[in-house]
């Protein structure tokens, strides 16, 4: 009965609360006063306070046994062991120092070199120096600018062009960075 009468006490002092943050225009908090509010009514009418008195009973009997029970503290000292394994072979598997155990798969080739840290604002980007122009039409044939290729065009296409002339231009980009 004195649970009862505590929860609505609870209830009824936060549903207050919540109505002068409301009348002060102050909704978002009025909403969490509110809210909060609920909870000691809500657990009352659930059943939930047995439980939470079993809960803090329970805790009270493992604290006791804690200080005074040797097999306690080697349970604890086990379960801090076994955190610290866990914690050092993650560590080692981030490293990449897996001696035997787990293999990684090789990788297709070697990783192009990146700086560590984003170029300054104003600063060229790390990475292969553009051609020039006039060395860039030389280079690729079928661009514009490049002499003899305009006369081309579609009929300039042999029997054996599949079409994938736009590939091997992609293709020598993603080559030529490394891709």
């Amino acid at each position: 009965m004195l649970t009862a009468a505590v929860s609505v006490a609870l209830t009824a002092a936060g549903v207050a609360v919540a109505g002068l943050r409301a009348y002060r225009r102050r909704f978002l908090s009025a909403t969490r006063w509110f809210a909060v509010a609920l909870l000691p009514l809500g657990l009352y009418l659930t059943g939930l306070f047995p439980v939470a008195r079993t809960i803090g009973d329970e805790l009270a009997d493992w604290a006791t046994k804690l200080v005074l029970d040797p097999r306690v503290w080697t349970g604890i000292v086990l379960l801090g062991v076994s955190a610290g394994l866990l914690a050092t072979t993650r560590w080692v598997a981030r490293r990449g120092a897996v001696a035997g155990g787990e293999s990684r798969p090789a990788a297709a080739g070697p990783a192009p070199a990146r700086p560590a840290v984003a170029p300054a604002a104003g600063a060229p980007a790390a990475g292969p120096v553009p051609k020039r122009a006039e060395e860039a039409a030389r280079a690729e044939p079928g661009r514009a600018g490049n002499p003899g290729t305009a006369a081309k065009g579609k009929a300039g296409k042999g029997k054996d062009d599949d079409g994938l002339g736009d590939f091997a231009e992609i293709e020598e980009i993603l080559r030529r960075r490394g891709i």
